[in-house]
Parts: structure tokens; sequence; C-alpha cells
């Protein structure tokens, strides 16, 4: 059986106290899916980029993971038959 791999990219960028990331898939067919996150830092808060990166990029890879789960659903209600009911009145 041959192992299968999807690739995600995220790309972060900071405004000042703002980071937005976006997470994009790729699967091996080429299907790309994107999802998108933000973050601010509350001014009285230390300014330290990683934790903005982080909760950015959480958050687009939580959009992301909403999406494909739309896009999946989507799929099954394509292609597989809803099952007859066995019973009657």
């Amino acid at each position: 059986m041959e192992a299968k791999q999807w690739t995600v990219q995220i790309y972060i960028d900071e405004d000042g106290d703002d980071t937005s990331a976006k997470a994009v898939l790729i699967t091996r067919d080429g299907m790309s899916l994107s999802g998108t996150g933000r973050a601010h830092r509350n001014p009285a808060d230390q300014a330290i980029a990683e934790i903005g990166d982080e909760l950015a990029a959480s958050r687009a890879l939580a959009d992301l993971a909403d999406k494909l789960a739309v896009v999946t659903q989507h799929d099954i209600d394509r292609f597989v038959e809803a099952p007859t009911p066995k019973w009657s009145w």
C-alpha cells in the first residue's frame, strides 16, 4: 500500500500588534484549500512574536479543518447513497 502525503504550508504576516496566517492544503491530486487566522496582541502584554504566530497559525489550521470537513460532507452527499428505510407502515 502506498502512503499518501498532503502538504500544508503556513504563511504568517505581522503588522505591528496584528498577526495573520494563511494555511494552504495541497493534496497529491492537486486540490488546494486554505484557511485563515488572525491574532492581535493586547498592548499591555509583552511583545513575543512567537505567541502571535502560534495563535494565528492555530486559528488558520482550525479554519482549514472546518473547510475540509465541509468538502468531505459534500463528497459524502454526492457519492454515498442514502440507505433505504427497512420499515413499513
